[in-house]
Protein backbone atom coordinates (compact mmCIF):
# COMPACT_ATOMS: atom_id res chain seq x y z
CA UNK A 1 0.00 0.00 0.00
CA UNK A 2 0.96 3.38 -0.77
CA UNK A 3 1.23 6.05 1.56
CA UNK A 4 2.08 4.22 4.74
CA UNK A 5 5.64 4.84 4.73
CA UNK A 6 6.37 5.63 8.13
CA UNK A 7 9.85 7.44 7.27
CA UNK A 8 7.88 9.71 4.33
CA UNK A 9 4.88 10.09 6.98
CA UNK A 10 7.10 11.68 9.11
CA UNK A 11 9.46 13.98 6.50
CA UNK A 12 5.53 15.25 5.67
CA UNK A 13 4.35 16.21 9.20
CA UNK A 14 7.57 17.90 10.11
CA UNK A 15 7.81 21.74 9.27
CA UNK A 16 11.33 23.13 10.13
CA UNK A 17 10.21 26.40 10.13
CA UNK A 18 7.45 25.37 12.57
CA UNK A 19 10.02 23.49 14.71
CA UNK A 20 11.94 26.88 14.59
CA UNK A 21 9.36 28.54 16.26
CA UNK A 22 9.09 26.30 18.52
CA UNK A 23 12.74 25.98 19.87
CA UNK A 24 12.13 29.70 19.75
CA UNK A 25 9.17 29.76 22.11
CA UNK A 26 11.23 27.40 24.91
CA UNK A 27 14.26 29.28 24.51
CA UNK A 28 12.19 32.71 25.56
CA UNK A 29 10.12 30.86 28.39
CA UNK A 30 13.79 29.41 29.57
CA UNK A 31 15.12 33.38 29.71
CA UNK A 32 11.76 34.04 31.27
CA UNK A 33 12.14 31.67 34.11
CA UNK A 34 16.28 32.32 34.36
CA UNK A 35 15.89 35.85 36.01
CA UNK A 36 19.31 35.48 37.57
CA UNK A 37 20.79 35.91 33.32
CA UNK A 38 18.29 38.27 32.09
CA UNK A 39 18.15 40.63 35.14
CA UNK A 40 21.76 41.32 35.49
CA UNK A 41 22.18 41.52 31.68
CA UNK A 42 19.81 44.49 31.40
CA UNK A 43 20.84 45.98 34.96
CA UNK A 44 24.25 46.19 34.50
CA UNK A 45 24.67 48.47 31.47
CA UNK A 46 21.80 50.97 33.39
CA UNK A 47 23.96 50.80 36.48
CA UNK A 48 27.30 51.72 34.80
CA UNK A 49 25.13 54.54 32.91
CA UNK A 50 23.89 55.66 36.11
CA UNK A 51 27.23 55.84 37.75
CA UNK A 52 29.21 57.11 34.84
CA UNK A 53 26.99 58.66 32.78
CA UNK A 54 24.61 60.79 33.99
CA UNK A 55 26.87 63.16 36.09
CA UNK A 56 28.15 64.57 32.96
CA UNK A 57 25.22 63.74 30.75
CA UNK A 58 25.08 67.20 29.26
CA UNK A 59 29.00 67.77 28.51
CA UNK A 60 29.97 67.99 25.12
CA UNK A 61 32.70 65.53 23.80
CA UNK A 62 33.14 67.22 20.45
CA UNK A 63 31.20 67.48 17.15
CA UNK A 64 27.92 67.94 19.06
CA UNK A 65 28.21 65.05 20.75
CA UNK A 66 27.29 64.50 24.66
CA UNK A 67 29.19 62.03 27.09
CA UNK A 68 25.76 60.86 28.21
CA UNK A 69 25.22 59.62 23.83
CA UNK A 70 28.79 58.33 23.91
CA UNK A 71 28.29 56.40 27.10
CA UNK A 72 24.88 54.97 25.75
CA UNK A 73 26.44 53.80 22.68
CA UNK A 74 29.59 52.22 24.73
CA UNK A 75 27.26 50.44 27.31
CA UNK A 76 24.40 49.62 24.73
CA UNK A 77 27.36 47.83 23.18
CA UNK A 78 28.51 46.22 26.49
CA UNK A 79 24.55 44.92 26.76
CA UNK A 80 24.61 43.61 23.70
CA UNK A 81 28.06 41.73 23.31
CA UNK A 82 27.31 40.45 27.21
CA UNK A 83 24.13 39.05 25.49
CA UNK A 84 25.86 37.31 23.19
CA UNK A 85 28.64 35.05 24.92
CA UNK A 86 27.53 34.51 28.12
CA UNK A 87 23.23 33.76 26.82
CA UNK A 88 24.48 31.95 23.86
CA UNK A 89 27.96 30.27 24.62
CA UNK A 90 27.77 29.68 28.54
CA UNK A 91 24.17 28.72 27.69
CA UNK A 92 25.39 26.31 25.54
CA UNK A 93 27.92 24.71 27.12
CA UNK A 94 25.69 24.28 30.25
CA UNK A 95 23.32 22.37 28.50
CA UNK A 96 26.07 20.13 27.07
CA UNK A 97 26.40 19.31 30.41
CA UNK A 98 22.86 18.03 30.90
CA UNK A 99 22.47 16.72 27.73
CA UNK A 100 20.55 18.56 25.87
CA UNK A 101 22.06 18.21 22.88
CA UNK A 102 21.77 14.63 22.40
CA UNK A 103 18.51 14.65 23.43
CA UNK A 104 18.08 17.25 20.34
CA UNK A 105 19.56 14.77 17.99
CA UNK A 106 17.04 12.26 18.16
CA UNK A 107 14.83 14.81 17.14
CA UNK A 108 13.84 15.54 13.60
CA UNK A 109 15.45 19.23 14.17
CA UNK A 110 18.12 20.26 11.88
CA UNK A 111 21.43 21.52 14.05
CA UNK A 112 21.17 24.69 11.43
CA UNK A 113 17.25 25.32 13.68
CA UNK A 114 18.03 24.86 16.59
CA UNK A 115 21.12 27.10 16.31
CA UNK A 116 19.14 29.55 14.41
CA UNK A 117 16.35 29.64 17.36
CA UNK A 118 19.89 30.55 19.97
CA UNK A 119 20.75 32.93 17.58
CA UNK A 120 17.39 34.72 17.23
CA UNK A 121 17.28 34.69 21.41
CA UNK A 122 20.40 36.36 21.90
CA UNK A 123 19.40 38.53 19.66
CA UNK A 124 15.93 39.14 21.78
CA UNK A 125 17.81 39.21 24.84
CA UNK A 126 20.59 42.13 23.79
CA UNK A 127 17.37 44.04 22.46
CA UNK A 128 15.66 44.06 25.55
CA UNK A 129 18.79 45.46 27.02
CA UNK A 130 19.15 47.93 24.68
CA UNK A 131 15.52 49.50 24.84
CA UNK A 132 16.01 49.29 28.80
CA UNK A 133 19.02 51.36 28.39
CA UNK A 134 17.94 53.67 25.82
CA UNK A 135 14.47 54.26 27.59
CA UNK A 136 16.55 55.06 30.83
CA UNK A 137 18.90 57.56 29.14
CA UNK A 138 16.21 59.46 27.39
CA UNK A 139 13.87 59.73 30.81
CA UNK A 140 16.33 59.93 33.61
CA UNK A 141 19.27 61.03 31.40
CA UNK A 142 17.42 63.48 29.32
CA UNK A 143 19.69 62.26 26.16
CA UNK A 144 17.94 63.72 22.63
CA UNK A 145 19.17 62.47 19.53
CA UNK A 146 17.00 62.17 16.25
CA UNK A 147 14.58 58.72 15.69
CA UNK A 148 16.61 57.76 12.65
CA UNK A 149 19.55 57.88 14.73
CA UNK A 150 18.31 56.11 17.64
CA UNK A 151 17.25 52.84 15.01
CA UNK A 152 20.61 53.59 13.19
CA UNK A 153 22.68 53.26 16.65
CA UNK A 154 20.35 50.00 17.88
CA UNK A 155 21.04 48.13 14.30
CA UNK A 156 24.60 49.13 13.91
CA UNK A 157 24.77 47.39 17.72
CA UNK A 158 23.25 44.45 16.73
CA UNK A 159 25.57 44.31 13.87
CA UNK A 160 28.37 44.39 15.86
CA UNK A 161 27.02 41.66 17.69
CA UNK A 162 27.20 38.81 15.36
CA UNK A 163 31.20 38.25 15.93
CA UNK A 164 30.01 37.41 19.57
CA UNK A 165 27.16 35.25 18.88
CA UNK A 166 29.66 33.18 16.78
CA UNK A 167 32.39 33.50 19.52
CA UNK A 168 29.91 32.12 21.80
CA UNK A 169 29.10 29.30 20.07
CA UNK A 170 32.54 28.19 20.09
CA UNK A 171 33.43 28.64 23.61
CA UNK A 172 29.95 26.71 24.09
CA UNK A 173 31.66 23.68 22.20
CA UNK A 174 34.65 24.21 23.23
CA UNK A 175 34.41 24.39 26.60
CA UNK A 176 32.48 22.49 29.65
CA UNK A 177 29.62 23.85 32.20
CA UNK A 178 32.41 24.38 34.50
CA UNK A 179 34.83 26.23 32.07
CA UNK A 180 32.46 28.09 29.86
CA UNK A 181 31.97 30.98 32.84
CA UNK A 182 35.80 31.58 33.50
CA UNK A 183 36.81 31.42 29.92
CA UNK A 184 34.24 34.04 28.97
CA UNK A 185 35.09 36.50 31.78
CA UNK A 186 38.88 35.85 30.74
CA UNK A 187 37.94 37.25 27.05
CA UNK A 188 35.00 39.37 27.35
CA UNK A 189 36.19 41.72 30.35
CA UNK A 190 39.89 42.39 29.36
CA UNK A 191 38.96 43.25 25.91
CA UNK A 192 35.95 45.47 26.60
CA UNK A 193 38.09 47.63 28.81
CA UNK A 194 41.10 47.27 25.80
CA UNK A 195 38.32 48.43 23.32
CA UNK A 196 37.91 51.63 24.75
CA UNK A 197 33.99 50.55 25.92
CA UNK A 198 34.75 51.60 29.71
CA UNK A 199 37.44 53.91 29.03
CA UNK A 200 37.98 56.21 25.98
CA UNK A 201 41.05 55.13 23.99
CA UNK A 202 42.82 57.69 24.38
CA UNK A 203 42.69 57.29 28.38
CA UNK A 204 44.64 53.52 27.53
CA UNK A 205 48.14 52.83 27.90
CA UNK A 206 49.72 53.35 24.62
CA UNK A 207 50.27 49.96 24.32
CA UNK A 208 46.57 49.15 24.31
CA UNK A 209 45.88 51.76 22.21
CA UNK A 210 48.10 50.01 19.56
CA UNK A 211 46.49 46.88 20.56
CA UNK A 212 42.89 47.66 20.31
CA UNK A 213 42.05 48.17 16.75
CA UNK A 214 42.97 44.32 16.37
CA UNK A 215 40.47 43.19 18.45
CA UNK A 216 36.65 42.82 17.39
CA UNK A 217 34.94 44.45 20.66
CA UNK A 218 36.72 47.42 19.26
CA UNK A 219 35.49 47.05 15.70
CA UNK A 220 31.23 46.71 17.58
CA UNK A 221 32.08 49.73 19.75
CA UNK A 222 33.47 51.97 16.47
CA UNK A 223 30.00 50.92 14.81
CA UNK A 224 28.25 52.63 17.20
CA UNK A 225 30.19 55.50 17.75
CA UNK A 226 30.89 56.14 13.85
CA UNK A 227 26.38 56.65 14.02
CA UNK A 228 27.05 59.11 16.42
CA UNK A 229 29.92 61.25 14.70
CA UNK A 230 32.09 60.38 17.58
CA UNK A 231 34.25 57.61 16.21
CA UNK A 232 37.82 56.97 15.29
CA UNK A 233 39.65 58.47 11.83
CA UNK A 234 39.01 54.75 9.93
CA UNK A 235 35.71 54.59 7.98
CA UNK A 236 33.32 53.20 8.83
CA UNK A 237 33.15 50.25 6.48
CA UNK A 238 36.77 49.26 7.38
CA UNK A 239 35.37 48.29 10.81
CA UNK A 240 31.77 47.10 8.93
CA UNK A 241 34.89 44.71 6.96
CA UNK A 242 36.58 43.99 9.89
CA UNK A 243 33.17 43.03 11.94
CA UNK A 244 32.47 40.97 9.34
CA UNK A 245 35.71 39.19 9.17
CA UNK A 246 35.81 38.17 12.47
CA UNK A 247 32.40 36.49 12.36
CA UNK A 248 33.53 34.51 9.77
CA UNK A 249 36.75 33.29 11.76
CA UNK A 250 34.37 32.41 15.05
CA UNK A 251 32.55 30.89 12.91
CA UNK A 252 35.24 28.66 11.35
CA UNK A 253 36.47 27.76 15.03
CA UNK A 254 32.60 26.79 16.18
CA UNK A 255 31.88 24.71 12.92
CA UNK A 256 35.75 22.71 14.06
CA UNK A 257 34.49 22.95 18.16
CA UNK A 258 30.99 21.70 17.09
CA UNK A 259 32.37 18.81 14.81
CA UNK A 260 35.01 17.74 17.75
CA UNK A 261 32.14 17.51 19.99
CA UNK A 262 30.44 15.51 17.90
CA UNK A 263 32.65 13.27 17.49
CA UNK A 264 34.29 12.83 20.84
CA UNK A 265 30.63 12.03 21.68
CA UNK A 266 29.68 9.53 18.33
CA UNK A 267 33.03 9.17 17.22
Amino acid sequence: MTGLNPENANARAYNPFKGLGFQLYCELIRLLRNPGFLIPTVLFPIMFFTLFGLPNAKENIGNGVTVGAYLLASYGTYGMLSAALFGFGVGIAAERGLGWNRLTRATPMHPIMYFSAKILTALLSGLVTLTALFAFGILVGHISLPLETWLLLTARIMLGMMPFVALGLFIGYLGNPQSATPITQLIFLPMSFASGIFLPIKNLPQFVQDLAPYLPAYHSGQLAWHTLGAGDSASLDSHIIWNLGFTVLFLALAVWAYKRDEAKQYG
